[in-house]
């Protein structure tokens, strides 16, 4: 199994130093939030796109993608009824294609609860169909640049649009293409009434990507959650692609939440 560590943990650290760290203590990838570089990607010239991924090679890791993508630039909302807001959306979704491929990344992981939720007096039928016509053009970006749109479930607590895998399969069919799958998050699956390996061997081959954490928001092997089933049904259904650490609270620091987490999920998958 190839483990990944999201870079916003990293705080105020250089890219490149985290490269080296990550890859010094064991992982196989780094994904990056856009936020944590600049406030939009269109801001980020190709010089330094290339640079970030010769630093990479450098370090010899890889950049498994992108997530967090519409933390920034503010404005940006998918299934809004201002049809103009939709369509700048569907635009900076194609240039987070474009900024994940030239990365060399795979995966372009969109949760961004705050920019999906349902709106009073919008029907979810009509939220659905608003966020399908937004996606449709990235999805195109994708199929050209091989890059895989992971469209991501999320607990209630945080959107009132697509809670389920289940619900999340169903919209992603809305906009048939190899390149558009969705990604599975244990914190997120914790929410769900099934358990987590039913979850993992019902969405399979349609989660391209999936995220390792613990509800309460920190690292895997720091709360209650057993990694171990979880490992064994990844394993079973035949998913290849990262496990990638992805941390809300940052109690521990960087280094011993990242070390401690590919140390558990280690043992976990061993």
């Amino acid at each position: 199994m190839k483990f990944a560590i999201c870079n916003e943990i990293f705080k105020d650290w250089k890219l490149e130093d985290t490269l080296a760290c990550a890859a010094r203590l064991g992982y196989d990838g780094v994904e990056i939030a856009p936020f944590t570089l600049a406030n939009s990607v269109t801001d980020i010239p190709a010089s330094s796109r290339q640079a970030m991924r010769e630093a990479a090679a450098r370090n010899k890791i890889a950049i498994a993608g992108i997530h967090w993508v519409l933390v920034k630039p503010e404005g940006l909302y998918i299934n809004h009824p201002d049809r103009s807001l939709r369509d700048r959306t569907a635009k900076y979704f194609c240039d987070l294609v474009d900024f994940c491929a030239d990365l060399g990344g795979k995966i372009m992981v969109v949760g961004s609860p705050k920019q999906r939720n349902v709106m009073q007096g919008v029907s979810r039928e009509q939220a659905a169909e608003w966020a399908a016509v937004t996606f449709r053009p990235a999805v195109t970006q994708a199929e050209q640049r091989d890059v895989t749109i992971c469209f991501e479930p999320l607990a209630p607590a945080e959107t009132n649009f697509i809670n389920t895998a289940a619900d999340a399969l169903q919209f992603v069919q809305r906009v048939p293409s190899p390149r558009f799958k969705i990604i599975l998050d244990v914190k997120a699956m914790c929410s769900e009434s099934k358990p987590i390996p039913q979850i993992i061997h019902d969405a399979w081959p349609h989660f391209a990507h999936f995220h390792a954490n613990d509800r309460n928001l920190k690292g895997p092997g720091f709360g209650d959650v057993d990694f171990k089933p979880i490992a064994a049904a990844l394993k079973e259904v035949g998913y290849q692609g990262f496990v990638s650490v992805e941390v809300f609270n940052f109690d521990e620091g960087a280094e011993p939440i990242a070390s401690r987490s590919l140390e558990y999920l280690r043992r976990s998958f061993a």
